[in-house]
Parts: C-alpha cells; structure tokens; sequence
C-alpha cells in the first residue's frame, strides 16, 4: 500500500499513531570493557556513515555489535530515544568502534516521507545531524502542518505522487527549517521531486514487516539480526546492547 494518501490525514494520524510506547525500568550497571578499535585515520568512528540499502550507518562497518533502530520521524517515542539515549549510544557504543547503529527509516505516516527525504538531502555525512535536529524539533513542525486548514491538506490528494512530499514538507515548514541548516530550497527541492527515492523509500518501509512480522512499532530495534522484544526505550536497549558485548 502507497502511503501517499495519508498526506491528507497526516495530521489525524500522527496524534493517533502507534509509535511504540513501552518504557523499561532495567539499568546497566554491570561492568563491562569496552575495548577500544582503532579508529579511521584521522577521525573517529562516529564520522564514518554510509548510505545502506535501507537507511543509513554510523560506525565501524566490522563492528562486533550491529544495532539497527526502525524510527519513525513523526513519532514521539522515537523522539525521547534520540534525546535520552543517542548521545550516549554515539558517544561512548559507536566511538569505540564495537557498535555500529544504523537507522532505518519507517513512513508511519504521510509526513514522515517529505522529513526523512530533507533529512537525506545533502547524503550520507549530514543525515544523523538534520535527523536529530527534526526529533529536537518535532513538536514545532508537526504543529505547524496540523495547523494547515483542512481544504489545503485535501489538495494534496491531487497532487502527482513525486509532488507531494514537496508540497506536504512546504505545510509543515520543513523547506524554510532546511535552509537555515545548510539545505538551501532549490536543493530541497530537487530532493523532495525525486520519485526514485519516494518509491524507495516507500518500499523500505513496506519490506519492514515483511522481514520483521512481529514489528511491534516504532522505535524497534534490531541487534545482530534479530527484532529485541519489549524495548522501545534506551533504558531497555541498554542492557541488551551491553550483553551483546561480552
């Protein structure tokens, strides 16, 4: 199913979507050595990301530990992830070179399509920065697209498939936001009209639960291959993450 048509409830659906709401109590506190890989000549392990078939990679390409997140821009659990537990996965899991975090984008709504795309705009190097600046400013956003009146959003229906993220990322500001981020419009532009990479990242999202049949929502987290069970939060990722690293 093509999510184009969510474009018009989008705001509907974001203040009912079903982001993964679970929350853990589990610490980690366990001592653990983090042995330290060598880093890339010249930088460390946190600057080097790649473009994956599905998303994108921060980290050692080899590393021990392969987590995957299946985030959502639109979702606020994802959100309080990027806030709570990101900086301490890049700065003390990925530095080190035995964890590698890849995000895999997941269209829970019509919205997320035009955010990931401004996130993935200028390649690989400033997707995780515009990504963790869309969750730092999610609410302002999301707000602003709410607030469009409803005969504008339902314009959208009749747009052309490659029209809508340009115009729905317009509703919620999304093209001003990029520009004072170093996307300047007319580059946002050619992004936000690329079929090629809507009907990707439309298919990525679809394959999810393919793969993954027991995709209980966003965030989710796949560590080594295999979707973790009741954790949608890093006070629950944590422990696993360090498990994985004995």
């Amino acid at each position: 199913m093509k999510p184009y048509h969510f474009l018009a409830c989008a705001a509907a659906a974001i203040a009912v979507s079903a982001c993964n709401s679970q929350q853990g109590n589990e610490a980690a506190n366990a001592p653990i050595n983090l042995e330290q890989v060598p880093p890339p000549k010249g930088g460390d392990w946190t600057t080097v990301v790649t473009e994956t078939p599905a998303g994108y990679m921060m980290g050692n390409p080899d590393a021990k530990v392969k987590l995957v997140e299946i985030g959502a821009l639109t979702c606020p659990h994802c959100g309080e992830f990027d806030e709570r537990g990101v900086p301490t996965l890049v700065d003390k899991y990925v530095k080190s070179g035995q964890v590698s975090w890849e995000f895999r984008p997941y269209l829970l709504s019509g919205l997320d399509l035009p955010a990931v795309m401004i996130a993935g705009c200028n390649g690989a190097q400033t997707f995780f920065p515009l990504m963790r600046a869309l969750y730092k400013d999610q609410a302002t956003w999301l707000e602003k697209f709410q607030s469009t009146p409803r005969e504008q959003l339902e314009q959208l229906e009749t747009l052309a498939p490659n029209q809508l993220p340009l115009q729905a990322a317009k509703f919620a500001g999304l093209q001003d936001w990029a520009a004072v981020r170093g996307v300047p419009p007319a580059r946002s532009t050619q992004c936000l009209t690329d079929a090629s990479k809507v009907d990707k990242l439309v298919q990525s999202s679809q394959a999810v639960t393919n793969e993954f049949p027991q995709f209980p929502g966003t965030p989710s987290f796949i560590l080594n291959g295999k979707m973790l069970e009741q954790t949608a939060s890093w006070e629950t990722l944590e422990p696993k993450l360090r498990e994985a690293l004995r």
